[in-house]
């Protein structure tokens, strides 16, 4: 799951990013409200965390903009303040939930996983053949055994699970996974696969990961 985060304090960002990352979400951070706006526009996020008081557009202002564009992305307002007006002012504006610091990790959490809870199925686990992926404990697993995977080889997996039998180009892993602004290679994407298609043979799964030639990679029932 890929989130923006949106705040202006770096060291906060930096902290952020690592608890997010810890707990294998994709984190791509900016650090003004006129980015934000872009990277909503053009980038596919599962989720984003708004600070209100950010550079040259204020967090109020983009949510507004975002929502006036269609764009329905789960949005955390995340501010200092906590004075009641402020709070219906971003509810009413099209925010999802709102959090005030300082705040403490794991409600953090517990409200991102509230708000896009409505993007995933209800179930926590992804089956497909004789396999299955936790997304609550990261493991992958089958009648014969199980994996607790690291956060990209878990996204990675999550992605395919999610869209059995359909071709995920490369460009869409490295962009959900590794985001817009990494200097990640594409042939990172090939070694998370192969680190996969080891787990699974070890798992005796009757699927399997397969490439179609410079276009992408597919889950499939082997045949």
């Amino acid at each position: 799951m890929k989130i923006l985060l949106a705040e202006d304090e770096r060291s906060l960002v930096r902290a952020l990013v690592k608890i997010l990352e810890k707990n294998n979400y994709t984190a791509e951070a900016v650090y003004n409200g006129e980015d934000v706006l872009a990277y909503l526009e053009t980038g596919d996020y599962d989720a984003a965390i708004l600070d209100i008081m950010m550079p040259k557009m204020d967090g109020i202002t983009v949510l507004k903009k975002v929502r006036e564009k269609g764009i329905t992305t789960p949005i955390l307002m995340l501010t200092a303040k906590s004075e009641v007006d402020d709070i219906v002012t971003g509810l009413d504006s099209g925010a999802n939930d709102y959090l005030t610091k300082p705040f403490d990790t794991k409600e953090l959490l517990a409200r991102i996983r509230a708000m896009t809870r409505g993007n995933h199925a209800t179930d926590n686990k992804l089956t497909f053949g004789n396999i299955t992926l936790d997304r609550a404990t990261f493991e992958l697993s089958s009648p014969t055994g199980s994996f607790r995977l690291a956060n990209k080889e878990f996204q990675m997996m999550e992605i395919l699970m999610s869209n059995p039998q359909n071709l995920i180009s490369t460009e869409k892993f490295l962009e959900k996974i590794w985001g817009l602004d990494s200097d990640a290679e594409i042939n990172v994407v090939w070694v998370y696969i192969s680190y996969l298609r080891k787990k699974l043979s070890a798992l005796n799964a009757n699927i399997q990961i397969r490439a179609a030639r410079n276009a992408g990679y597919s889950l499939e029932v082997v045949s």
